[in-house]
């Protein structure tokens, strides 16, 4: 959905830097959150992998809907393992997606932002919603919905900061275009959300208990 389809050298070796700092900062903060905790949660773990293997395999079906549109399960990895493992989830995505070709390297800290944002948003948004909407498909549409669109935000946001090289449009001709792909990412997001919330419940119906966000 979000992501930073640019290859390398399109943004200045200054911005490849800054938002790869940002990027470390965030996965420090991830890891200093993961040793802090007490005991790590093998199923947990397990989990990640498998979260890993899926969502990099979604990530690379291009869906023929308006040039190419994809999936990638950002807001589902949230869901269900959290913030922390999660970042570490969604950077493993990317440094994959970077060594087949999508995307550049040095877009892997902008994107990896965007993803992080996306994982963090859906798992606090799922988690708050506990007691408007007790039922899990509402709670996992929702923020699914509402993370991939600060996800989209973000990647707006990068990308209008950061210029593209070589580009000689406009800044308002460039957020009209990537206004345009917004647009196009809810629509599918709304699929997205559709296919997460029935996953979600689920998984409560069967194993509530693999559900970082249902944890006290």
């Amino acid at each position: 959905m979000a992501h930073i389809h640019l290859e390398d050298g399109s943004f200045t070796l200054f911005w490849v830097v800054v938002w790869w700092a940002i990027a470390l900062v965030l996965i420090c903060a991830a890891l200093i959150w993961v040793r802090s905790a007490k005991k790590t949660d093998n199923r947990k773990i397990t989990l990640a992998a498998f979260c890993t293997a899926a969502a990099f395999a979604i990530f690379q079906v291009s869906i023929p809907l308006f040039g190419g549109v994809h999936l990638n399960l950002t807001p589902l990895i949230g869901i269900l393992v959290g913030p922390a493992i999660g970042s570490f989830v969604v950077l493993i995505i990317n440094i994959l997606s970077a060594a087949i070709g999508h995307g550049g390297w040095g877009m892997i800290g902008a994107n990896l932002i965007v993803n992080v944002i996306e994982v963090v948003v859906a798992y606090m948004v799922f988690r708050a919603l506990k007691n408007v909407f007790p039922g899990a498909f509402a709670r996992g549409g929702i923020a699914t919905f509402a993370s991939l669109f600060c996800g989209n935000l973000a990647m707006i946001a990068i990308i209008l900061i950061s210029e593209i090289q070589g580009v000689t449009q406009s800044k308002s001709q460039i957020l009209a275009g990537l206004s345009l792909l917004a647009g196009l990412n809810m629509g599918v997001a709304i699929i997205e959300a559709v296919i997460t919330g029935m996953i979600i419940t689920y998984i409560l119906r069967v194993r509530p208990d693999m559900l970082e966000s249902e944890r006290p």
